[in-house]
């Protein structure tokens, strides 16, 4: 079993900081978004994150959404590409033809400063941060001064995911915020997705109208939705491209993914700040999901509901939200 140790390297060609501690490996690229793209039980071979190859490479720049976990900021869709805000309306592009809206936000694919890495006795870490001022590309869209700081941190006990937004400007900002993290099924070699259950604390699935948007209604889950958030479920039992309220199950927000076949479990503890889920497949694909933990609504700016139910909330002049997620394997 390897040591502690964080250290700057590549993957796939780019610029990456890597972490290792026991049977442990994780790597981030800083200048695609401080995406993780890899999380790894190198001991035995599991590879937890959807990773691209290395023909992938270039397709995953450009559009950096199925590998890794891409960071979301404002997260989601939104309506004709605007986002009301405190009596003003941003304009966003609409980069999403087929629903004419805007997706996924500003942040996945800027370069991120490497702040600090390093390595204890016990864990090995790497903290990266996007600072926003009026000179950066993303103030166009978003015309606030803000820090985000993200940190890695890989011990015994798996990998902890700590984020922090900080508002360095005056105005309150909006804090709309999500990870489009995309883990393997089947995650271990000599398994098969058939072979997998995944178990989701999801409450009442939001209706969405054929542009992909909340109509502010509920439908009723399915059997095997109600599996999902009960005993698990096959995760490729259907096309999914769903939203879901949130509903924290014995004190925790999370995701489990188990191999029946090894009887190990991917936990992936997101926190209660995460007031939504959202869920996608691929078109029930074998291979990867995305088990999405979101702040806010999909559209929220636009939804008729309370703010403190739809996760829309802002944060003052030098005013703080953080939360702390983890991976491991049980």
């Amino acid at each position: 079993m390897s040591e502690p140790t964080a250290y700057k390297g590549n993957y796939q060609g780019e610029k990456a900081v890597w972490l290792k501690n026991g049977n442990y490996e994780a790597a981030i690229l800083p200048e695609i978004g401080a995406n993780l793209i890899a999380f790894r039980d190198s001991a035995n071979g599991y590879a937890f994150l959807h990773e691209p190859t290395q023909d992938e490479m270039e397709s995953f720049k450009a559009r950096p959404f199925i590998h890794g976990i891409p960071v979301l900021f404002p997260p989601n869709r939104f309506e004709d590409g605007k986002f009301p805000w405190n009596g003003k309306t941003y304009t966003f592009p609409v980069n999403e033809e087929k629903t004419g809206n805007h997706l996924h936000g500003f942040v996945h694919s800027e370069t991120w400063a490497v702040e600090d890495f390093g390595q204890s006795a016990q864990e090995s870490f790497v903290t990266v941060a996007l600072k926003v001022d009026e000179q950066h590309a993303v103030y166009r869209f978003l015309p606030h001064l803000f820090t985000i700081k993200l940190k890695y941190t890989l011990s015994a006990e798996g990998l902890s995911q700590h984020i922090l937004i900080l508002n360095d400007g005056e105005d309150v900002m909006p804090c709309l915020f999500a990870f489009h993290t995309s883990v393997n099924a089947p995650f271990a070699p000599g398994s098969e997705a058939a072979d997998y259950r995944v178990k989701l604390t999801i409450g009442n699935r939001w209706e969405l109208n054929e542009r992909m948007l909340p109509t502010g209604k509920f439908q009723p889950l399915t059997v095997d939705e109600e599996q999902l958030k009960g005993e698990g479920v096959y995760p490729f039992f259907a096309e999914m491209d769903n939203h879901y309220t949130a509903v924290p199950q014995n004190g925790r927000n999370r995701m489990e993914l188990t191999d029946t076949k090894l009887g190990r479990t991917l936990v992936y503890d997101v926190g209660t700040s995460y007031k939504q889920w959202m869920i996608w497949n691929n078109f029930a694909t074998e291979g990867f999901f995305c088990p999405e933990p979101q702040v806010s609504l999909v559209n929220a700016p636009h939804v008729e509901l309370p703010a403190d139910e739809i996760g829309l909330f802002g944060l003052a002049s030098g005013e703080i939200w953080e939360e702390t997620a983890r991976l491991y394997l049980k």
